[in-house]
């Protein structure tokens, strides 16, 4: 099977036929074969019957029903899971993403070699309280992910190879991360397509202001399990012991002070008048802590069943097990 659409939706039943019918008509007129996966996250409306009807129609048409809302990246999980194309396309069912830029997906995946291509609406039909918060979050996540070519970490419009979609666990609100997940995973041939944005035309937009400030956080977690997920000791028995370090110098300055006062006969105050002292004193309080957190951190993760899960792409020569394992 060459293509493999999945769109998660909810509350879209006004733009499911044609949408179908748009993606349909590209796919007809390109002569591919494909599937397409409806993922209704719950929704309170009529989707799932548009979804069912359509599936009585047209046999390329499968849905998965969820049974409350989950979440877009839970939804994106679940058609990764079952999409069996060669090239896998995500886009979102308020037609603001067009069917017509597959085929240019697909050329860039199986011509160009690309492991994913990123869509770049680079004219947006939103209000400026949105793509204001999304250039900001688009810059701050090319600085910390380090791919640098990409412009909207966050369109619905995508392109994978299957084997990136086989090969990433897409939770809890990632799925705006997905090209940082790809990249960890080993699949770094990530490119960018400037794709049409459409004005919605029905219903409205499902998410409000806190996106972006769970974007962030959620960026923050990405960036501290891809360097530090392995290694946790790394980062708080570093920060731990220079902390601890440096309290411990400041103490034995204040006591080497006390000692030279106590030599020239000046014992007018104690060690605990200065504020310095708890200043130390709870530097090096802390500083044991955070090390004690690394170490922790150190024994959860070797106790973890998935710590050496890596991913193998090939491998020529070996053991039945290590390539089953592959």
């Amino acid at each position: 099977m060459d293509i493999s659409v999945i769109v998660p939706l909810y509350n879209e039943a006004e733009s499911l036929p044609e949408l179908y019918a748009w993606i349909a008509r590209v796919m007809a007129a390109n002569h591919f074969t494909y599937e397409i996966i409806f993922v209704n996250d719950g929704s309170t409306d009529n989707s799932w019957a548009e979804i069912m009807a359509l599936s009585e129609q047209h046999e390329e048409v499968k849905g998965i029903k969820f049974r409350r809302n989950y979440g877009k990246s839970p939804a994106l999980y679940c058609g990764f899971k079952e999409a069996l194309g060669d090239v896998v396309i995500t886009m979102d069912a308020d037609l603001q993403d067009s069917p017509d830029e597959i085929p240019g997906l697909y050329k860039m995946i199986t011509e160009e070699g690309y492991d994913l291509v990123s869509g770049y609406k680079q004219k947006r039909y939103d209000p400026l309280s949105k793509t204001i918060p999304t250039k900001l979050f688009n810059a701050t996540a090319r600085w910390i992910s380090g791919i640098h070519n990409l412009h909207d970490f966050n369109c619905g419009l995508k392109a994978y190879r299957r084997d990136v979609v086989k090969n990433i666990e897409v939770y809890g609100e990632m799925h705006r991360y997905i090209p940082y997940l790809a990249k960890n995973a080993g699949f770094d041939k990530i490119g960018e397509k400037v794709v049409h944005h459409q004005a919605r035309k029905y219903g409205h937009s499902k998410f409000g202001i806190n996106r972006f400030f769970n974007g962030y956080l959620d960026l923050l977690t990405l960036w501290f399990l891809t360097n530090f997920g392995k290694k946790p000791m790394h980062v708080f028995g570093f920060i731990g012991s220079m902390i601890f370090f440096i309290g411990f110098i400041a103490l034995c300055c204040l006591a080497g002070g006390k000692i030279i006062d106590m030599s020239n006969g000046i014992y007018g105050h104690l060690l605990t008048d200065s504020a310095w002292f708890f200043i130390a004193l709870t530097s090096m309080i802390l500083g044991s802590q955070f090390f004690l957190a690394g170490f922790l951190g150190d024994l959860v993760s070797r106790q973890n069943p998935h710590r050496n899960d890596y991913q193998i792409a090939e491998t020529i020569h070996l053991s039945d097990n290590i390539r089953k394992n592959g």
